[in-house]
Parts: C-alpha cells; structure tokens; sequence
C-alpha cells in the first residue's frame, strides 16, 4: 500500500513541476495589464484544479488500496 502512495505522491510531484516550469518562462515582450490577469487566473485555476484532485486522493485511498 506504500509504494501505491508513493507512486500517487511521485506522478502529483511531477504534474506540479511541468506546470509551474511551463508558467516560469520570461517573455521576450512586455505583457499587457489584461494579460497578466488571464495569466493569473489560469495559474489559480490549475492550482486549484491540483488541491482538488490530491483532497480527492486523500479522502478516497482506501477505495483503491493495493492489498499485499
């Protein structure tokens, strides 16, 4: 049952590393105001799409544990 949720844990690390590399990079131009609100707001979104989907894990492992 630990190396389940250590291989859960390791595939929500990665996910969260690629998303926030992909949001790091500097532009070459200067972003508008409305930019860098879209920006912002999506970066909220995909942080919470994140929190929602490990709460879920959490809450629901036992559903799905590997017995050994």
């Amino acid at each position: 049952m630990r190396k389940a949720l250590t291989a859960i844990n390791y595939f929500f690390v990665r996910q969260i590393r690629q998303i926030i590399s992909s949001h790091t990079k500097v532009p070459n131009r200067k972003r508008s105001f409305g930019d860098r609100c879209l920006l912002m707001a999506k970066q909220q979104r995909t942080r919470l799409y994140i929190l929602r989907r490990c709460v879920c894990m959490l809450l629901c492992w036992h559903d799905h544990s590997i017995h050994d």
